[in-house]
């Protein structure tokens, strides 16, 4: 019996042991499937593409795809901020907001009746003070005189007598030099009750109760005026971009109404010593929650403010040569390839009719040295689609011309752009270009968009999303363009159906 049972414990176990490898093998089989066969939903098994639109990468449409822009407003060169101390009252204000004054016009005025009650009694102190002064020294010159009277032994009584009335007076003086200064200031600020205008402009605000505060929790000034005359545009930069904002580039201002309206200018200062944070400066990153983030204000001096008005809101963009406008298409080099053997002769990876990759062969006219762009003279068209020529793509390869078709992207994928890289709820930056569509909040950029712009207010409020013509074009964005970070051309690919990993090249 006990044989019998060692027999089946011992096939028990047998069992047992074959049944754990079946199911190792299992999970290690279905591992090996769902890594390289779950993301390869197309037919060829290949990478899907994005491409975009060669009349967006031109230039051909309203604005420059590859132009980063900023949101900013038109502000005086000079702003006058006038401060009320504490200890004061404001007896009458004559202006009001959105006023005009000229230098010299009267602002405000100060209620000097507390002034006034004062200087009366600091007056009469002076004079108590001056009558101590000289009984004082009436007693000095009355005890010097009966010192020299005096026997030997009552010399020493005398002395310390006569001492301690010039120190009494030595402290009465010291007395009345303070006194006469406070009667001097009290005076001063009786004649100055009333405020005159410094400079000619508009009253911008008036802080009556003393209750409004700035965007970062400051108080605001009492009265401010601004300057009427020469302007500057703000705007502001997040610190992910930093790097984008140099002082001394020359910019691009351009009208929000009417693209064609621009003016120059050159970035004068940025004021890294005054960031704007707090919940309207999140922005989101792929693989990580909500982080704080800081904004930065920079100016641009204009050469002309001709047509601009005061308060305006606009886009800044630098200035790299794009409204020096070329006839044809002329691309940036780093979309073309070349062949090594033949350096004249050139292709790019361009959507067919099919929406497959194809290597296509360009004909290269001029060269700009300058923004580094070749003049394509035959082999596309502004309504063709290219990609960027990363390593990883291959002819034959379906094309993509919607951003949304990277949404879902699997993280684990090597050179993965993430999705939007930076949504900054702060002043961010998208490219020009006729881009049309919108934003579909948390699915990153959704379709093409004409100049989509994320942006907050000028004073760190919501984000914003610059309207688009909607004329149904088909452009689309490079998801590394959200954010105003430098504009990378790269090329953003899915497995399949969209489920695996996206890679960004370059």
């Amino acid at each position: 019996m006990d044989l019998w049972r060692k027999t089946m414990d011992k096939k028990k176990k047998k069992l047992i042991i074959v049944i754990a490898v079946i199911l190792v093998l299992a999970v290690i089989g279905l591992a090996i499937w769902f890594f390289k066969f779950r993301g390869t939903g197309s037919a060829s098994g290949k990478n899907v593409v994005y491409v975009d639109s060669v009349a967006n990468l031109a230039g051909l449409s309203s604005g420059d795809g590859l132009n980063g822009r900023y949101s900013g407003v038109v502000e005086p060169q000079e702003t006058w901020k006038i401060e009320v101390s504490q200890d004061k009252k404001i007896k009458e204000i004559y202006v009001e907001e959105g006023q005009e004054v000229k230098v010299g016009d009267k602002l405000f005025t100060y209620d000097t009746q507390d002034s006034e009650d004062t200087l009366n009694q600091s007056q009469i102190d002076l004079e108590r003070i001056q009558s101590d002064i000289d009984t004082a020294n009436n007693n000095i010159a009355e005890l010097e005189k009966e010192k020299k009277e005096a026997g030997a032994d009552e010399q020493l009584s005398y002395t310390t007598q006569i001492q301690t009335a010039q120190n009494s007076v030595k402290r009465s003086e010291y007395e009345k030099k303070t006194k006469a200064v406070e009667i001097e200031n009290l005076k001063k600020t009786i004649a100055n009750a009333d405020v005159l205008s410094e400079i000619g402009g508009v009253v911008k605000s008036i802080n009556k109760d003393g209750t409004a505060t700035t965007s970062t929790g400051e108080a605001e000034p009492f009265m401010t005026v601004l300057a009427t005359g020469d302007y500057r545009v703000k705007g502001k930069v997040n610190e992910q971009n930093m790097s984008s904002i140099i002082e001394g580039n020359p910019v691009i201002i351009r009208s929000r109404v009417d693209e064609d309206k621009t003016w120059k200018g050159t970035l004068t200062s940025v004021e890294t010593d005054k960031p704007e944070s707090g919940q309207n400066s999140m922005y989101m990153s792929s693989g990580s929650s909500e982080t704080s983030s800081s904004n930065y204000p920079f100016y641009v001096i204009l050469d002309s403010a001709d047509g601009l008005m005061l308060g305006q809101h606009v886009y800044i963009e630098m200035d790299n040569g794009q409204e020096d406008h070329k006839d044809g298409i002329w691309l940036d080099s780093y979309y073309l390839v070349m062949d090594e053997e033949k350096p004249e002769e050139a292709y790019v990876w361009a959507a067919d009719s099919k929406d497959k990759l194809e290597k296509r062969k360009v004909t290269l006219g001029e060269f700009d040295e300058d923004l580094q762009k070749y003049q394509i003279t035959e082999g596309l068209t502004a309504e063709d689609y290219i990609a960027y020529p990363d390593d990883t793509i291959e002819a034959g390869a379906p094309v993509t011309r919607n951003i949304n078709d990277l949404s879902g992207q699997n993280d684990s994928d090597e050179g993965s752009g993430g999705g939007a890289e930076d949504l900054q709820g702060g002043e961010g930056v998208m490219p020009g270009g006729s881009m049309d569509g919108g934003m579909d909040a948390g699915n990153g950029v959704s379709g093409s968009m004409d100049v989509q712009e994320i942006n907050g207010s000028d004073e760190g409020g919501e984000a914003e999303i610059a309207p688009g013509d909607d004329d149904g074009a088909d452009d689309a964005m490079d998801e590394n363009d959200v954010e105003g970070s430098v504009v990378s051309p790269g090329p953003v690919t899915i497995e399949g159906d969209g489920s695996a990993p996206a890679s960004a090249g370059n």
